[in-house]
């Protein structure tokens, strides 16, 4: 009698950041991510820093790796205009970056100011994404605006919902920008299953980046969790970009003093058997 069919165990689709295997330098990340069987990743700014973005390309290709994206662009507002134009100037290098790279997609994480509303800090990132757009077009790069969970309101992105990330693409009328969807920030929201189906109605639904929410969260910024090991309703949200239409690569990005405290080459492998078993 023969034995049953193993199950799928399908990872093309998956890319990884490099900012959640912080520890290995891109060098490394591509030569492990391919031998691990990924097939995508998204380059973190950071770790381009001393190399030539161009050069970088080249290797991620000769590794048979995708360059997905570049992370990050954004943090248009300020309450000065020195602040503002820096934030601008600063964009059109990573939109410099991600053409040499390879990279077809900027991912924004938009900004925010203390000291002046939420609304005045709209309208700042608006003006500041208008003012990149020349160069996006030029280069040919997306641009996809990240909504953040609501505690990063205060400093970090006054975008926090799939709707006001919408009202932005609403307002700049552009195909080259879009939405990145984020799990981590967006799951808890009631209105996202039409949020997101609307962003494939619109052609917006530009990423999708993959992790998990701890409980208790021990830091709002690095105690992401691993697929599996939070509430995050995984297999309900992918099901949900993909019913949109959306067909690119499912992008982990886990930020995690845990995971970079621990060894790399096993993390990796927990990486593609959390993905595959919750993902």
């Amino acid at each position: 009698m023969s034995s049953p069919a193993a199950p799928h165990r399908d990872l093309s689709r998956l890319c990884i950041h490099t900012a959640t295997t912080k520890p290995w330098p891109v060098e490394t990340a591509m030569e492990k991510y391919a031998a691990a069987g990924v097939t995508g990743i998204t380059v973190w700014r950071d770790a381009l820093e001393g190399r030539q973005p161009a050069r970088v390309g080249e290797q991620i290709r000769a590794c048979g790796l995708e360059v997905v994206s570049l992370c990050r662009g954004g943090f248009f507002p300020s309450t000065t205009e020195a602040g503002r134009q820096q934030a601008i100037d600063d964009n059109r290098r990573a939109i410099e970056q991600a053409a040499a790279l390879g990279a077809p997609l900027v991912v924004l994480v938009c900004g925010a100011a203390l000291g002046q509303s939420l609304e005045c800090s709209r309208s700042q990132i608006i003006d500041g994404i208008a003012a990149i757009l020349p160069d996006a077009e030029a280069a040919g790069v997306k641009l996809g605006i990240e909504p953040l969970h609501p505690m990063y309101a205060d400093d970090r992105s006054a975008i926090n919902t799939m709707a006001q990330a919408h009202a932005a693409c609403d307002r700049l009328d552009h195909p080259l920008v879009g939405i990145a969807v984020d799990v981590y920030h967006v799951w808890w929201d009631d209105t996202l299953p039409a949020q997101i189906a609307l962003a494939g109605e619109t052609g917006r639904l530009f990423a999708f980046h993959i992790c998990d929410w701890l409980t208790p969260t021990r830091h709002l910024l690095t105690d992401r969790g691993l697929m599996g090991e939070g509430c995050i309703d995984l297999r309900g949200i992918r099901a949900q970009v993909e019913a949109a239409g959306f067909q690119g690569h499912h992008e982990v990005e886990i930020f995690s003093t845990r995971w970079w405290e621990s060894d790399q080459d096993a993390y990796l492998a927990q990486i593609t058997a959390a993905y595959l078993d919750h993902a």
